[in-house]
């Protein structure tokens, strides 16, 4: 399980986003500053201990309704050799010195831990407590088998989120802008072969919920 490390960030993590977020295509805010709170989410396990891996919920109040984004980031003790592209920026943590930290959809090694999650062979943590496993978020998963495992970091931004294509009709999309599902609707989209659901908390202080991620396609059991 992963370690979390109650310390100084310098910058934070959301200084780092507060000047990467307008430059996304899914960024619905307008041409000033965004004001941004954190407003949940989770972290996955890397199982070889190096990499830290956080889906953060971030809201942005500047603007006159607050939207809430899914921002999956991975944090590194070294470059990512190819991913200059996906880079937030760095941090020096008070304990582990130097960190880059990634737009997580283009590093392997969190795509493969949330298929991991999506399939039921990785389980959510707690965002900011060690070895604590977190109940809000749930997951499904209809396929025959495991997703494949040669899944693309190319991923694709647009104005509705991100997309990672694969082999086999298989496609995971990420929904960076969050929007809740009214009590008592379903959260598995028609069609989908498996999804991750969370839960964050809107300005006002209302714990809601929605989809974080769907995997589309792929052989059905």
């Amino acid at each position: 399980m992963a370690v979390i490390h109650h310390t100084v960030l310098k910058p934070t993590k959301l200084e780092l986003l507060t000047d990467w977020l307008p430059s996304r295509p899914w960024y619905r805010g307008g041409t000033g500053e965004p004001t941004l709170t954190k407003a949940g989410g989770f972290r996955l396990d890397d199982p070889s201990g190096a990499v830290g891996i956080e889906f953060m919920v971030a809201t942005d109040t500047a603007g006159p309704h607050p939207t809430s984004y899914l921002v999956p980031l991975t944090y590194r003790g070294a470059p990512l050799d190819g991913a200059e592209h996906a880079l937030v920026g760095t941090m020096e943590h008070g304990v582990l010195g130097r960190r880059w930290a990634y737009d997580g959809c283009h590093d392997p090694v969190l795509v493969a831990q949330l298929l991991a999650l999506i399939e039921g062979r990785a389980e959510a943590q707690a965002q900011s407590t060690s070895d604590t496993p977190d109940r809000e978020v749930t997951r499904s998963y209809t396929g025959a088998g495991d997703t494949p495992a040669d899944f693309t970091t190319t991923a694709t931004d647009s104005e509705d989120g991100t997309e990672l294509p694969a082999p086999h009709d298989t496609t995971l999309r990420l929904h960076r802008v969050l929007r809740p599902v009214p009590e008592g609707s379903p959260f598995v989209p028609q069609g989908a072969a498996g999804h991750v659901a969370g839960a964050w908390q809107l300005p006002d202080g209302t714990r809601v919920r929605g989809v974080f991620a769907v995997l589309d396609g792929g052989p059905r059991v």
